[in-house]
């Protein structure tokens, strides 16, 4: 597989079948301080994309293999909206997708043209991240290409939810010392109002990031989030409510802890015993590895992109 990597064991949409739109390299218009994938210089293209057909029939695959998902979620190595073709693939993907929700997981840098809108509004769920209410916490922490502007995607985000009948979800990604200020969510706050989401997720550093920054505690984020009024919220935390047993092989395997590092938990939640023996024979060939981060040990490929 190249394209389609999980089950994931998403904390807050259930178990999702991911896409990946960039899968040789990091494609993102922002080179946030947070992100998990390696640093890169923002761009606004991504090369090479891979064709819809492709794509498509990898999902099917997986779709067959692993009926029992929930979502299917559109990402990338970096921005998923920067993808040529996906108006295109969209369609595609509704066709063949059954009873699944369609996700997409963006920056928003683009929300504020009409095209992107016109496309994103044919998704169940839409989730996007802001981070900052300020242009300084955003060039900051998010780190955009020059002309992108904060100011737009704000404007951009009011315009997409007034038309938008799916569900809207803002994301903030807190930093320690960048935007874990009151005043910053009070600002929020005031944009949030204006926006009107369907959820506000908050959460922090839980996975390794490519810049040395870090995590706030869950108390803090608790007290950060009693700043949002009038909207629902949700504070990011691991659960273990079920177990999936899902027997996966060894490429779907290494395909899925590069997109996407595993804790231990997250392991023992989504393997099945067959899959938890090759997961124990590639960390002994040393073909996954241990990170530690915020002393929470995750476990990522050590193979060469």
């Amino acid at each position: 597989m190249k394209y389609i990597f999980g089950p994931v064991n998403s904390r807050r949409f259930g178990l999702s079948l991911g896409i990946d739109l960039s899968p040789k390299k990091k494609s993102c218009n922002f080179d946030c301080l947070y992100c998990e994938l390696e640093s890169a210089k923002p761009k606004n293209t991504i090369d090479n994309p891979p064709k819809v057909e492709n794509i498509l029939k990898e999902l099917k695959e997986s779709l067959n293999k692993f009926d029992d998902i929930e979502v299917i979620t559109i990402t990338s190595n970096g921005e998923p909206t920067l993808y040529p073709y996906l108006k295109e693939l969209i369609i595609e993907i509704k066709k063949i997708k059954k009873d699944k929700k369609l996700l997409i997981l963006s920056n928003g840098a683009l929300i504020y043209k009409k095209e992107i809108q016109n496309i994103l509004k044919d998704i169940d769920i839409v989730k996007i991240s802001l981070d900052c209410a300020t242009k300084e916490c955003f060039k900051k922490l998010d780190r955009p290409l020059k002309e992108i502007s904060l100011e737009k995607i704000v404007e951009g985000l009011k315009e997409f939810s007034k038309k938008f009948k799916g569900s809207l979800i803002i994301e903030i990604l807190v930093v320690k010392g960048i935007n874990d200020k009151e005043e910053e969510f009070e600002k929020l706050n005031e944009v949030l109002k204006e926006i009107k989401p369907e959820r506000v997720d908050i959460g922090t550093i839980d996975r390794p990031p490519a810049y040395k920054v870090s995590p706030v505690s869950y108390e803090r984020l608790f007290e950060l989030s009693k700043k949002i009024e009038n909207l629902p919220v949700t504070i990011a935390h691991r659960n273990k409510t079920y177990k999936t047993d899902k027997d996966m092989s060894k490429d779907e395997i290494l395909r899925t802890l590069k997109q996407r590092p595993f804790t231990l938990e997250d392991i023992e939640l989504i393997f099945s015993k067959k899959s938890l023996k090759i997961f124990e024979k590639l960390l002994n060939e040393k073909k996954i590895v241990k990170k530690m981060i915020s002393n929470t040990i995750f476990y990522t490929t050590n193979i060469d992109k």
